[in-house]
Parts: C-alpha cells; structure tokens; sequence
C-alpha cells in the first residue's frame, strides 16, 4: 500500500530540520569565525573552497541537461551566469579569486589547483556526479543549503572584518553580494522542491538529498581542517 504523502508544512519543517547539520555548526567554522585561523590556515580554506565555487556552474548545467521542463531550465539558467559572470572578469568565481587574493594566494596557484585536499576533491566531485546521475529534482534538492546560507555569510563578513584586520569590505564581496541572491534562491528552490516532489518516494529522496549535501559541505571542512593542522 502506498504510503502518504508528508503534508507540505511538514515536508519543509522536515527540510529545514536538517539546518543543524549544515556546516555553519562545523568547529573549523567557528574558528573561523572567532578569529582563531592563522594566515596559512586562512589562505588553505580560501584555495579548497574555491575548488567547490568553480564547479558550482558544472552542477547547475548538469541539472539543466536533465530536466525536461523549460520553465525550470530558464530559471536555473541564471545560476550558471550567477557564478561564471556575463564576461571574463565578472562573477561570483572571480570575486572569490579576489578573496583569495585578499589572504595571500597568488591567481596561479589557485587556479591550477595545488592546494586542493584529497578529501575536498573526492567531496566536490561527487556532488557534481550526484547532479549528473540523478533525476534533476532530487539534485535540486541537494541544493537546498541555500536556505541555510543568507545568515551564515552575513556573520561572516563581520566576523571576519572585526577578526582579520588584513582583509577590507571589498575583499569579502562574494559574501556580501550573495547574501541577498541566496535568499531569493533559496525560496525559489523551497518551492521547485514543494511543487515537484509530490510523492512520498519523492519527498525522502529530496530530504535525503539535502542530507548528501550537508554531508558533502562537512567532509570538505574535515579535509581543511586536516590539511591545515
């Protein structure tokens, strides 16, 4: 006998229960936040992460190849130029270039990927494989951090400013310029989700989904925080 549906109410809390294990709450997080990094510490976080921001546009491509639906394709289109910008030069990637500029790393030596850790590779990597293989529903789901990820990034910016006086405002302007853009993806992808997982099947490969994710984002800080020891 099929099982019900979650009712929609409780389909997002079942979601949004998942927030504590987003990697906000990870202790190599929260020395960031406390001022608690050294210089290479800082610069090792800048370089991994980076390797997450530049395959971010490879995910959403993947979930646009595989989705059926041209309202849906259109709309995610705006993440692909989100990231990779309109032109050379613009975009959430390079804005991280910048702030990996900002902690001491040279262009180059981010750009050929020598600080990547093992761990973040393998992590990075099979989100992109989970975006390519799965039904484009279940791999927008995953994505949901996004609701998770507007008040993290504010507390970012000052905590980092008021902690690391080497680093100015215009340095954290990837932080700064999301904070508004990931709200408003955030509803918009709450509610692809709601409206597209309307089977119980299709409601727990969702919330297993975005359990993957939050389980990618803290195998990513398990390998910095170990390179960086």
């Amino acid at each position: 006998m099929p099982v019900e549906p979650l009712p929609e109410s409780a389909f997002i809390d079942a979601l949004r229960g998942l927030s504590g294990r987003y990697w906000g709450t990870h202790p190599f997080h929260r020395r960031l936040h406390a001022g608690e990094l050294d210089e290479r510490a800082l610069r090792i976080w800048a370089a991994n992460r980076w390797y997450y921001q530049c395959v971010l546009p490879q995910k959403d491509a993947a979930i646009i190849s595989n989705c059926p639906l041209p309202e849906i394709r259109r709309q995610w289109l705006d993440r692909i130029v989100y990231h990779d910008g309109v032109s050379a030069g613009t975009g959430g990637i390079e804005r991280w270039l910048r702030l990996c500029t900002a902690v001491g790393l040279d262009r180059d030596e981010v750009l050929d990927e020598r600080h990547v850790a093992p761990g973040v590779r393998f992590a990075v990597d099979a989100y992109v494989t989970f975006a390519r293989t799965k039904p484009w529903w279940e791999a927008v789901a995953s994505g949901l951090t996004e609701m998770f990820a507007g008040h993290l990034m504010r507390q970012r910016v000052a905590d980092m400013l008021a902690n690391y006086s080497w680093i100015a405002r215009e340095d954290l302007d990837y932080f700064t310029n999301r904070i508004d853009k990931v709200s408003g993806e955030g509803k918009d992808t709450l509610d692809i989700v709601v409206r597209h997982c309307v089977t119980r099947e299709q409601q727990d490969r969702a919330i297993a989904a975005l359990s993957f994710k939050c389980d990618v984002l803290w195998s990513m800080l398990d390998a910095i925080e170990r390179t960086a020891a």
